[in-house]
C-alpha cells in the first residue's frame, strides 16, 4: 500500500455547502472534507453512534450478506480524486480472496464510511489526495468554536450524546450533525481528542 496513510473519521460537520465527513491521517494535523448526501449521512451516523434499529439499513444488509458468504472488509481505501470527485474502494478477503489476492470493489466514499462505522475496519487515504485536499485541523476547530451554542447553560457530553441519539431516532439528521460537532468540540476542550496544534501547518512525512 505505497503512499497510503492510515486514517480515521475525525468528525462529521455541517457547512454552507452541505454535510462533510472529515478524514484525518493519524500522523498528520490535517483533515480531508468529503461531502455526503442526507441519506448517506443518516447511515453513517447510525453506524458511528451504534444506534440499534428495528430493521436493517442497506449497509447493514450488505455486511450481513458478506458475512453469510464468509467474506469480510479488510480495509477501505480513498485512493484518488478525479474531476473533483473522490474515489474509494473496498478491499475484501475470505474464501478464495486472500490478503495477497483480495476482491476489490469500487465504492462511493459515503458508502465506504457507512460500512467503516459498522465494521470498524481501517481507512487508508492516498498521500496525493491529502496533499491536494487536506486542510489544517485548526481551521475546523476555530470554525466550530465560533458557532453559537445549542442552548444556554452548561451542556455535558452525556446530555449532548442523548440529544444526538434523539435527533437520529427522529431522523433529524442536520440537527444530529450539528450536535455531533458540539460533542467533538467538548472532547477537544477536555483533551479527549488530544489534538496537537501546529502553527507551522502540516506536511506529509
Amino acid at each position: 500500500m505505497r503512499n497510503m496513510l492510515l486514517s480515521e473519521i475525525w468528525s462529521i460537520i455541517r457547512t454552507d455547502h452541505g454535510n462533510a465527513v472529515l478524514i484525518k491521517p493519524k500522523k498528520l494535523e490535517v483533515a480531508v472534507p468529503i461531502f455526503v448526501g442526507t441519506l448517506e449521512l443518516q447511515s453513517i451516523l447510525v453506524g458511528h453512534e451504534k444506534v440499534n434499529l428495528s430493521r436493517p439499513l442497506t449497509h447493514d444488509l450488505f455486511l450481513d450478506m458478506l458475512n453469510h458468504v464468509n467474506l469480510s472488509i479488510k480495509r477501505v481505501e480513498l485512493h484518488e480524486i478525479k474531476n473533483d470527485v473522490f474515489h474509494a474502494r473496498l478491499v475484501v478477503t475470505g474464501g478464495e480472496y486472500t490478503n495477497e489476492n483480495p476482491l476489490i470493489l469500487d465504492s462511493r466514499p459515503s458508502d465506504a464510511f457507512a460500512l467503516v462505522t459498522r465494521k470498524r475496519c481501517p481507512i487508508y487515504i492516498s498521500s496525493v489526495v491529502v496533499e491536494q485536499t487536506g486542510i489544517p485541523l485548526d481551521f475546523f476547530i476555530n470554525a466550530l468554536e465560533d458557532e453559537e451554542p445549542l442552548e444556554q447553560g452548561n451542556i455535558t457530553l452525556q446530555t449532548l450524546q442523548r440529544q444526538l441519539e434523539q435527533a437520529i431516532a427522529k431522523e433529524e439528521y442536520e440537527l444530529a450533525a450539528e450536535i455531533r460537532d458540539k460533542i467533538n468540540i467538548e472532547k477537544t476542550n477536555t483533551n479527549i481528542l488530544k489534538i496537537t496544534k501546529n502553527d507551522g501547518g502540516a506536511s506529509l512525512q
